[in-house]
């Protein structure tokens, strides 16, 4: 009958078969729903500089970025994201060619693994991995290939032989994420300087999600990939403001790169989004700019948040991976007598007012995951203060 599809192939593309609506999306209506303390997405419950807020307002006013910005990014922040990148680690990038502006990091990813890999090709990912990863190598027909941090000595841990060993003939890319969500593992110069000896051994490219470049805690260095020997030519780079200065809904991120890298990214990314977020743009190049003292007093004031809710989870019963970046904690629940964390998440809520999400998600192996939750503890100490005390009262 005219108008009528087939029912012999279901809707949804069968690369998107295992994928559904996102744990944050559940987990986050789910504390909607009961009033609970949201831990789960990793959001801030307060807004960035104000400085910053007015920049983008001001860019408003001004007519800039109200109509399409350049396909790049607008030089201010091309420029801008050069100037962070040279003062912050040494890299030299050239703006016309080597950056490139994106609808947040999400998107930068998505369009690195669209451009770079073909059906067949493998990625080599760090497991747990943040659940866009898994999407965008099936949205480029790639096979993912985990390699699994695993808990020793209260962090986690990468296994360089299981590294090694995980890439073969067919294997494309490499996608890292340092410091790692959700683990908060962040890699040593010793991890980083093998994996570029492998990488280059083995004439791979790389992604790197650097996106909470400045949230390390506790002696750990943020070390970009691209300034170890023979990697600049072959690493896209990946930053974003969102997590840097606590406006996740502005949606900027970027690329840097080497020009035939980044222009193979670009190629893609403006068939997703084209451009996006131009008033923002002019905010960003600003908080870019923002003195040293902005960047260490933001870690501070995270490191103060992680060691609220680490206690307080110590003080629960869990057991704690202290993080060494970002701004989340991994937990174990099997102190507590639980070992399904999936079951343990979506009746935490009711339990104890609380919402966090199973880390099972970020796994191929499931099993791995099980008994692991993530808390996000970039929210006011006041709110931590609290989902403690209810985490404690369960």
């Amino acid at each position: 009958m005219a108008g009528m599809t087939s029912s012999a192939r279901p809707h949804l593309n069968r690369r998107f078969a295992a994928f559904g609506t996102t744990i944050f999306a559940e987990m986050s209506a789910l504390a909607v729903a009961t009033g609970a303390i949201n831990l789960g997405q990793g959001f801030p419950d307060t807004d960035g500089p104000e400085e910053v807020r007015e920049a983008a307002v001001r860019a408003l006013r001004d007519g800039r970025g109200n109509q399409y910005p350049p396909g790049p990014g607008v030089p201010e922040l091309r420029s801008a994201i050069v100037a962070h990148q040279q003062h912050r680690y040494g890299l030299s990038w050239d703006p016309g060619t080597e950056v490139l502006v994106t609808a947040g990091a999400t998107e930068a990813i998505a369009a690195a693994l669209l451009a770079l890999v073909e059906p067949g090709d493998e990625v080599v990912a760090l497991e747990p991995y943040y659940d866009s990863y898994a999407a965008s190598i099936a949205m480029a027909g790639g096979t993912r290939v985990p390699v699994t941090l695993r808990p020793h000595g209260g962090r986690f841990r990468l296994d360089l032989d299981e590294l090694r060993a995980a890439v073969t003939g067919r294997t494309r890319l490499l996608l890292l994420n340092t410091p790692h969500n959700p683990t908060g593992t962040v890699l040593t110069r010793a991890e980083l300087a093998a994996i570029a000896e492998l990488a280059v051994e083995r004439d791979l490219l790389v992604v790197t999600d650097e996106v909470y470049e400045h949230l390390v805690f506790d002696g750990a260095e943020h070390l970009p990939l691209a300034g170890f020997p023979g990697m600049r030519g072959r690493t896209v780079s990946i930053g974003s403001a969102g997590k840097t200065f606590s406006f996740t809904g502005w949606k900027v991120g970027w690329v840097t790169g080497p020009p035939g890298l980044v222009g193979a990214v670009r190629t893609v990314k403006q068939y997703l989004t084209y451009v996006a977020s131009g008033p923002f743009q002019y905010a960003v190049a600003e908080a870019l700019a923002l003195p040293d003292s902005y960047f260490e007093e933001y870690r501070r004031s995270m490191l103060a948040r992680r060691d609220i809710l680490a206690e307080g989870l110590t003080a629960a019963g869990f057991e704690v991976f202290r993080p060494a970046g970002t701004y989340f904690v991994t937990a174990d629940i099997r102190p507590l007598g639980e070992k399904d964390g999936f079951a343990f998440c979506r009746a935490l809520p009711e339990r104890a007012g609380v919402v966090a999400v199973p880390n099972a998600v970020f796994y191929d192996d499931r099993e791995a995951g099980a008994p692991f939750v993530r808390f996000a503890f970039c929210k006011r100490e006041e709110v931590l203060r609290e989902a403690a005390e209810r985490l404690r009262a369960m």
